[in-house]
């Protein structure tokens, strides 16, 4: 089966770029969630039940693979070599895999780049699905880094102590989190002091135009709206959720991946193969009706529509680095001390 096309292709797939235009999310205090978004459970069945068809799950699995290389490119920028991390929602330990690659860019040249596997001793992959966790468990790579795959009860509660991890990384799974306050608290409590949390997640505006061509098909067809694509965190958010979970030197940036496939029809099933079905509490039961299914491509085509009949689908990745607070940690500069002028950068400054 040809997989779908990922654009931009160069550079790195990615079109980079900061707040966009996006909807707001609403949080909650840590704790207990009061607020229930999604259903843990059908969200557990849905990732079992991909799983379970080993072959085609590797196929949908080209943004997990790519957002787990781009991760690990991200440790290029930390000297240091790190002890034990953890992979927190690890999927088909695609982390893993790309930490054995000869360099985290995949497209380099130079195949004698020692791995960044080389960089740390052991990882720890932990996933409440053990049919996804343990998918590629036969595959080469895994004899070649330190690798303990965990089954957990639930990502929402994690069950390590504080001080644990020298790093913990997590690639497109907190964005199924109910309480993502109280996740990021627990995360910054088993870190080690000066030890940094590393992710990505859907966010934002990812499937904006299957979103509003299902929520217009509705409406035409039923004449009412069903929520049929899950809410998502905004990047404006992340750097407050992070601050208030403790973390220090914080970045977060976004890209859109942009993947054309043939059809509506087709973006749906790789979706479901991915285990990125709608998970909504309270979602409408059963499949989407085929008259609301045959108007959204309709609807998709005439306001997406790619010139050559594809559709693209965006998918919005929420970048994020915060470091646990650390005694010998850098601290940013007081205000006020900087020796340049910003107006003289921007072109405001008088000129002599």
């Amino acid at each position: 089966m040809k997989p779908p096309s990922l654009r931009p292709l160069l550079p790195r797939l990615t079109l980079r770029q900061r707040i966009c235009i996006s909807r707001a999310y609403a949080v909650q205090s840590p704790g207990n969630p009061t607020l229930q978004i999604f259903n843990r459970h059908t969200k557990y069945l849905q990732r079992e039940r991909a799983a379970a068809d080993v072959e085609r799950s590797r196929q949908v699995d080209y943004l997990k693979d790519e957002m787990a290389i781009r991760l690990s490119e991200r440790l290029l920028d930390i000297n240091r070599h790190f002890d034990h991390v953890l992979d927190l929602g690890a999927n088909a330990c695609n982390i893993a895999r790309a930490l054995t690659l000869p360099s985290p860019d995949s497209h380099a040249i130079d195949t004698n780049t020692p791995s960044l596997s080389s960089r740390i001793s052991r990882i720890t992959a932990a996933d409440s699905s053990r049919s996804m966790l343990y998918r590629d468990a036969d595959l080469p790579f895994n004899k070649e880094i330190n690798l303990t795959r965990e089954v957990l009860q639930d990502e929402e509660s994690l069950p390590y102590k504080a001080n644990t991890f020298d790093a913990v990384l997590s690639s497109l799974s907190i964005h199924w989190i109910n309480d993502l306050p109280s996740l990021l608290s627990q995360v910054n409590h088993i870190l080690k002091p000066d030890a940094p949390f590393i992710a990505a997640m859907f966010g934002g505006d990812t499937l904006f135009e299957l979103r509003t061509s299902l929520q217009l098909a509705d409406m035409e067809r039923r004449g009412g709206v069903s929520p049929h694509i899950s809410p998502l965190a905004d990047v404006r958010d992340m750097g407050g959720l992070l601050q208030k979970a403790g973390f220090k030197m914080l970045t977060v940036d976004v890209d859109d991946i942009i993947v054309d496939f043939p059809n509506t029809f087709a973006l749906m099933q790789d979706l479901q193969a991915m285990g990125e079905s709608n998970a909504i509490l309270g979602r409408e039961a059963g499949a989407i009706k085929r008259d609301v299914l045959l108007a959204n491509e309709g609807i998709y085509k005439e306001l997406h529509g790619n010139e050559d009949g594809s559709i693209p689908a965006t998918f919005r990745m929420i970048y994020m680095i915060g470091w646990k607070e650390g005694p010998n940690q850098a601290q940013p500069l007081p205000r006020g001390s900087g020796q340049v002028n910003i107006k003289d950068i921007l072109g405001g400054g008088q000129i002599n």
